[in-house]
């Protein structure tokens, strides 16, 4: 019995303390006396896939020539996170003739790189309803680019 004055006396605490199991509609509890850790119950679920990060794309002239601005920033240096899905959204009819690519070299093709595909999605038409390019950050990514393939110097760097 756990009220009897001595309850915390070590000589009595084994034979003094009686937990009954405890259950109910949202687990249960029990008492672990041997060192181990205890599970659970119910199992945790496991955690909600976050949703990407979006930023919206936009283009417009600057000093003569064209950039992307990402979220009204000209052409920003992004930093991503290993393992997290970033979208970035080309909608806006300013995109058009703008597709936006992603390359391990700055100013990609322009630059003689390659266009870098390792996690990347691509859906609809720049300057349509829709349209966007989108990442998951590989575990090791190198030091990314995005670009235009159409344009050269209008694009940013993306540290991961």
């Amino acid at each position: 019995n756990i009220y009897q004055n001595d309850f915390m006396n070590p000589s009595t605490l084994p034979t003094n303390f009686v937990v009954p199991s405890l259950s109910g509609a949202i687990g249960s509890v029990s008492i672990i006396t041997d060192g181990s850790a205890p599970s659970p119950s119910p199992s945790p679920s496991p955690s909600p896939t976050p949703s990407p990060t979006t930023y919206t794309v936009t283009v417009a002239s600057y000093l003569g020539a064209n950039y992307f601005y990402v979220d009204g920033s000209r052409a920003p240096t992004l930093s991503l996170t290993e393992g997290q899905t970033y979208k970035f959204d080309q909608a806006d009819s300013s995109n058009s003739s703008h597709p936006l690519r992603i390359s391990t070299t700055s100013n990609g093709t322009h630059s003689g790189g390659s266009e870098y595909t390792t996690g990347v999605t691509t859906s609809g038409t720049p300057g349509s309803s829709g349209a966007y390019t989108q990442i998951e950050v590989a575990v090791g990514a190198p030091t990314l680019y995005y670009y235009c393939t159409n344009h050269s110097g209008m694009g940013g760097q993306l540290n991961t």
